[in-house]
């Protein structure tokens, strides 16, 4: 499974749970309150406790992107071939 996917998917766990409790707590009339709780929570829960998730998501995007470059790179290397 990719990281990125994974932490995505521990990202948006952490906000649904702390969302239920909260909603739970506080009732259905601040729903909104709960939904912003949850949301500030989460992001500081996860960036302490999902960080090796993050920097194999961060490294595998880099990884992704510069192969990207690199195959523009041999197209820009191809067409001034042709060029001359």
């Amino acid at each position: 499974m990719r990281a990125w996917l994974l932490y995505t998917i521990a990202r948006v766990g952490i906000f649904v749970a702390l969302f239920l409790v909260l909603f739970l707590l506080l009732g259905p009339t601040w729903w909104w309150v709960a939904a912003i709780a949850a949301a500030l929570m989460g992001a500081a829960i996860s960036f302490l406790a999902l960080n090796r998730l993050r920097a194999d998501a961060a490294a595998q995007l880099a990884a992704r992107r510069e192969g990207r470059a690199s195959t523009a790179d041999l197209d820009a290397a191809a067409e001034d071939a042709e060029a001359e």
